[in-house]
């Protein structure tokens, strides 16, 4: 069979597929880290180099992993293979697929665990459990939860569960009914608590603290991080994107598309700033980062606020909603690879796949407690074990080179012909994406390597 003649499931429309590449984009970085970066690098000065960062490095690889994933309607190993023969290149290109799938598998293993600390505080926030914390208690149950391997060990496998049972139901009757529910209720829970943090008295301040183009903050730093951030945010460099492209009709336009998505995704989280710093200014609370921020600071924010358990619980359902939405793309290329090569049925691969990261997982939840041990990466100590080794080997390495490989196999191994006519572009905006993907996206992207080595 060749490209042409593949014929699988496809997103209903070009809204549907914005909703789920979106979702597999807005995840738990977007709701703590980019808000609290975009705070300490500058507000609005680093905005603007964000948006740059995402022109240059974000947009271009998005539009080529769609555009891949299209063009060969399968999954991420079998597509490179078919690409690069159409190419008259190595079939060894299908590795980039294996890489992205395992890439997956590996993310999810632990992703689905930091995803169980959210519902675990839905319903702490839902039960009141938040009324009342200081610093000491709030910080004192976040690391009482973490001592907890077997509370761990539920909350990591009900939200695994979740996770395989959206993906066994297919495209349509699981990815796609699953993003069209979830994605309008994030938007939806967001909107009512940017309404809510701005009725506070200090949505002003915290309009300031994200926004205020304060260029004396920007260093050489701030830039990578905007760097960094404008990849990762993404969902560049493992697949999901290219698997989800494939289920693309071929009448949407992938840059526009990719810009949208690229547009929503930091719109969610310039909104989810806006929602959570006016509680943690009108607490006199220090805006913190990473799980101090949404495990800490937050819900003593939330036990101080008029109807805090209501709000609070609103919170933490979005950001278990923004998880299970990038959940779903993590085993979705491994599952569409068992079920395109094997005899197993769709629902059988999911949740194998499912397992397979699952049981990985289990060490992850013990490297928080029982397994816990230390050591030195690029200038600094980790101290969460599997964990930290797992976020290295995905973050630090696969996906940065998964973004490499794509940029350099849509520009230089994939015949010119083939982009064009995939990408449907004017000369004019076909040429600049064409020496972007060439030249300044796989630069930028080994400068972003190197840093996260800490060659400097």
């Amino acid at each position: 069979m060749t490209i042409k003649e593949s014929t699988r499931e496809q997103w209903s429309s070009r809204l549907i597929f914005i909703l789920a590449a979106t979702g597999s984009a807005v995840g738990l970085g977007n709701i703590w880290k980019f808000p609290y970066i975009t705070g300490e690098n500058g507000g609005g000065a680093f905005v603007l180099v964000y948006l740059l960062c995402i022109s240059l490095i974000g947009i271009p690889i998005m539009m080529a992993e769609i555009m891949l994933g299209r063009r060969g309607r399968r999954n991420p190993v079998d597509t490179m293979r078919l690409l690069a023969a159409e190419s008259q290149r190595s079939p060894r290109w299908a590795w980039l697929g294996w890489i992205g799938i395992l890439a997956g598998i590996l993310i999810m293993s632990f992703y689905s665990v930091i995803a169980g600390w959210t519902v675990d505080y839905v319903y702490e926030a839902a039960a009141g459990h938040f009324v009342g914390l200081t610093a000491e208690t709030a910080s004192a149950k976040f690391k009482g939860l973490l001592n907890e391997p077997w509370q761990l060990l539920f909350l990591h496998s009900l939200f695994s569960f979740m996770t395989a049972f959206v993906v066994a139901r297919g495209v349509k009757a699981g990815l796609e009914k699953a993003v069209v529910i979830l994605m309008p209720a994030l938007f939806l829970l967001l909107t009512i608590l940017v309404g809510y943090a701005a009725t506070t008295g200090y949505f002003m301040q915290s309009l300031d603290f994200l926004f205020k183009a304060d260029f004396s903050k920007l260093t050489a730093n701030s830039i990578l991080t905007a760097l960094g951030h404008a990849f990762f945010t993404l969902s560049l460099g493992m697949g999901a994107i290219m698997m989800y492209g494939s289920y693309m009709p071929n009448n949407a336009s992938i840059a526009k598309t990719t810009l949208i998505i690229a547009l929503m995704d930091t719109l969610v989280a310039l909104m989810a700033g806006m929602a959570m710093f006016p509680l943690v200014f009108a607490n006199g609370l220090e805006v913190g980062s990473g799980p101090g921020l949404l495990f800490i600071t937050l819900p003593i924010a939330f036990g101080e606020i008029f109807a805090g358990s209501f709000f609070g619980t609103l919170f933490f359902i979005l950001v278990v909603f923004a998880a299970w939405t990038s959940s779903i793309s993590l085993i979705e290329p491994g599952t569409a690879y068992l079920t395109e090569n094997t005899r197993l049925k769709r629902s059988t691969a999911a949740y194998l796949i499912s397992f397979i990261a699952w049981l990985l997982g289990v060490a992850v939840v013990l490297s928080f407690n029982t397994w816990s041990f230390s050591f030195p990466f690029a200038g600094t100590v980790k101290t969460d074990g599997l964990f930290d080794l797992l976020d290295i080997l995905t973050s630090t390495f696969m996906l940065p080179l998964g973004g490499l490989a794509i940029a350099i196999f849509a520009g230089w191994v994939m015949r010119t012909e083939f982009a064009f006519q995939e990408l449907n572009l004017p000369n004019k905006w076909f040429n600049n994406w064409y020496f972007t993907i060439r030249w300044i996206s796989p630069a930028l992207v080994i400068l972003l390597f190197l840093h996260s080595l800490g060659v400097f």
